[in-house]
């Protein structure tokens, strides 16, 4: 059997697969045009089964096709969220909305190397747990385990840096009333 002859006895089927996996022609078209580069790549002709294999790669193709598109479109949601929007905030906030992200990035760097990469995957890379248990190469609870201690870190690290923030104030209150206290006295 030749190339052609393989490509013209199983195409419709590879197309066809590829169509309901996608449902979008010009996807399926590209994919099914991958899917028999791949095949024609392989030593295929020694495939006992090839239409059971050439089903496999394709739903293989398919699949990478999708997690792609999900992921440029978590990105494109993600940069569309991150661009600034028309409206004017007053300076103050935007300073303190900088000092806040940069406080964020420094306590983020803060953290032990392995809650760090479990909680940089899972809430700026979007991942699921499943996903990063397999990236990082630890089961599933270990993820769970690491991305929960993370999350107390920095929570704990925020409540400590608002009562600061709130004692200062409180100080500052109390400093403004006896100045003003004292210059009503005078």
């Amino acid at each position: 059997m030749s190339e052609k002859e393989l490509f013209e006895m199983y195409s419709k089927d590879v197309y066809r697969t590829c169509y309901y996996m996608l449902h979008h022609a010009q996807d399926a078209e590209d994919v099914c045009h991958d899917v028999f580069i791949t095949v024609f790549r392989q030593d295929w002709q020694n495939v006992e089964y090839k239409k059971t294999w050439l089903m496999k790669i394709t739903v293989n193709h398919c699949l990478n096709y999708l997690k792609r598109e999900r992921t440029f479109k978590q990105r494109e949601k993600k940069q569309f969220l991150l661009t600034p929007q028309q409206t004017v905030d007053p300076v103050d906030t935007r300073i303190e909305q900088v000092e806040e992200s940069a406080l964020w990035e420094q306590w983020v760097q803060e953290l032990p190397e392995k809650m760090r990469s479990a909680i940089l995957l899972r809430y700026m890379n979007e991942l699921s747990l499943a996903e990063i248990s397999e990236i990082l190469g630890v089961p599933l609870g270990t993820v769970k385990s690491r991305i929960y201690k993370g999350v107390r870190m920095l929570r704990k690290k925020w409540d400590q840096a608002g009562k600061k923030q709130q004692k200062g104030e409180v100080y500052n209150e109390k400093y403004r009333k006896s100045v003003v206290s004292s210059s009503e006295k005078g």
